[in-house]
Parts: structure tokens; sequence; C-alpha cells
């Protein structure tokens, strides 16, 4: 009983067109057979009956559809056979019907005879063919809406397990460079070292504390990519600097985003103190982060593996993919801003 009021329920709004079509095609039959408009016309139990009767039809027809429709996309030769079939059926379960129904009442010689069995076959295949065919399309608009939810869903799975693998590569990343400039101000200044380490441990806790989100308040990632780069003083002072230009601080973005920018720019520049590289992070309707394009001299070639990677965070997450200029003077990375938590 339960399992009938739940499908009742979640087609009720198919039953209710059903019903009213029945409705309004007993009214225009009434209206043309008996030529006269009256209280009678507009009574429902005609639609009613149709219902009962194409429900029969429906659950014949969901028999044979589940049955022979064995692929996801039904061709047409298949669904005319289960259409056939369904009518054939449909007609031969009316008659037993009206059959024992005038039988109960001993009405057989007027109900079946070859007028009126010509007449309700007539009425009955004209109805199979109607009903059946809204049926057909009702049935299949929902199995491909269930199919694309499930394609939704698998493609949503697909791109959160590889945002994860992308996350998972950029920790190490973060972690070794850091630990390099660390290495560095150990043989440098041990003061120096010790400052560092204690910034840095605070600093990979919220990296920690991030990595298993997709997004982040702009605002926070704001305040973390200050202080990295205050972290990064500690090295280099002021051959490298940094200014935000921020009008708009209102959406979200990927976690650690403008650190791996600012580390990139770091990275890939040689900065000194006379000429310093300008790091502009500028915030409207998308993110602009330029440096000053001064490449170091006899420097490893690199992968580019990090930048890449939150290329492909961005394709993943966004309809707006990272946008890249570079000229002899400047490199320009864009991004944009996310509006909603879940573009999804």
């Amino acid at each position: 009983m339960k399992n009938l009021l739940h499908i009742l329920s979640a087609n009720r709004y198919f039953l209710l067109f059903i019903l009213l079509f029945a409705y309004f095609q007993s009214i225009y039959t009434r209206i043309v057979g008996r030529g006269v408009v009256d209280a009678y016309i507009f009574t429902p139990e005609a639609a009613f009956a149709t219902l009962i009767s194409v429900s029969i039809l429906f659950v014949i027809m969901l028999f044979f559809i589940r049955k022979r429709h064995k692929s996801v996309v039904l061709g047409v030769r298949e669904m005319f056979k289960i259409f056939s079939l369904s009518l054939l059926a449909f007609l031969i379960a009316m008659h037993l019907i009206g059959f024992v129904i005038a039988f109960s009442f001993d009405t057989i010689e007027r109900n079946f005879n070859q007028e009126t069995l010509t007449l309700s076959t007539f009425s009955n295949l004209l109805d199979g063919i109607i009903y059946g065919s809204f049926f057909l399309t009702y049935y299949y608009h929902k199995q491909n809406r269930t199919k694309q939810e499930q394609l939704m869903s698998y493609h949503k799975a697909i791109s959160e397990s590889k945002i994860n693998q992308l996350k998972t590569q950029l920790n190490p990343h973060f972690l070794f460079n850091n630990l390099n400039v660390l290495d560095q101000l150990i043989e440098e200044d041990k003061n120096k070292a010790s400052d560092f380490l204690n910034e840095f441990a605070e600093m990979y806790r919220y990296v920690l504390q991030v990595s298993d989100q997709k997004f982040i308040s702009l605002s926070e990632e704001l305040i973390f990519a200050k202080n990295y780069f205050e972290l990064i003083k500690h090295k280099y002072g002021d051959a490298y600097q940094l200014q935000i230009e921020n009008h708009k601080s209102d959406g979200y973005i990927v976690p650690l985003t403008l650190q791996l920018l600012i580390e990139n720019a770091i990275q890939h520049n040689l900065g000194t103190v006379k000429k310093p590289i300008k790091i502009q992070i500028t915030i409207d309707e998308n993110i602009r982060v330029i440096n000053t394009y001064m490449p170091k001299r006899n420097a490893k070639l690199t992968s580019g593996r990090a930048l890449n990677n939150l290329k492909e965070q961005y394709e993943l997450l966004t309809k707006t993919p990272i946008s890249i200029e570079q000229t002899n003077s400047m490199f320009s990375v864009k991004l944009p801003v996310i509006k909603t938590l879940d573009p999804w």
C-alpha cells in the first residue's frame, strides 16, 4: 500500500494531466454526440473511468518495457514493438473485463454483439494510441532526466576526485619550497631561521585546514597571501614588493591561489633591492596578479606544474578559465572571482 501511494505521489502531475485531458475529452464527446449542453455533460465520472482503464494500459506498457528494454537507448523499431504488444494486450484485457461485467449482469448479448464490440474495440484502440503515446513520452522523458542526473553526479564525483588529487600535489609543493628557504636561512641567520620556522608552522596549519575545501572567502585568502609574503621577506627583504588593490572582496577563490602566484613570481624572477620585483594584486570583477618579468639567470628549468595544477582546478570548478599573459617586462594571470560556493 505504501509503495502504491509512493508511485501515485511521484507521478501525480502526469496522472492529473491524464485526468484533465480525459475530462475535456468526455465533454467534447458528449457535446458532439448529444448535441445538447446540460449539467450531465460536465459530470466527471467518464474521466475517472478513463483514468482507471488507461492505468491498466500503463501497467501493461511498463511490463513490456521492463521485459524487452535492455539498452539505455531505445530504437524506433523496439519502441513500435512495445507499443503494438501493449495495445494488443490492452484490448484483450478490456474485453475480458467487459465480458466479466456483462456476465455478472447478464448483458452479454447486448454488450458483445458485432456492432457494440466493433465500437468498443475502436474506442479502446483510440484511447490506447492517445494515452499510450502520452505514457511513452512521459516515461522516457523521466528516464532520460534520471540518466542525466546520474551522469552529472558521476562527472561531479570524477571532478571532485581530480581536484582532491591536485590539492594533494600542491601541499608537498608548498612544503618543499619553504623548507628550502628555511635551509638557506639556517646557514645565513639562525635567528631569522627560528622566526621563519615559527611563522611557517602556523601557516602550514592553515594550509592543512583548507586543503579539503573547494573554496574559501576572498578576504580570507588575501590575509593568508599577506602573511605568506611577510614570511618570504625573512629571506628576500625588499627585493620583492607586494601591492594589493582591493576594490571588491566579495566572493570566493580556490584556496592558496594568491599564495601560489606570489610564490611563482618570486621563484622565477630575480629581484634585488635596487631593482625589486613588483607584484600587484588587483581585485574587482576579476582577480589579476601582475609581476615584473625578470627571469633568473642560469635557473633550472621548471615544469610549471604548480601553475598548471591551478589552471586545472579552475577549469574543473568554473566556466571561466585562468588567463595568462607574458611580455618582455610583465607576467600576468587573470582569474575569476567565484560567486557561488558550488558552481555544480
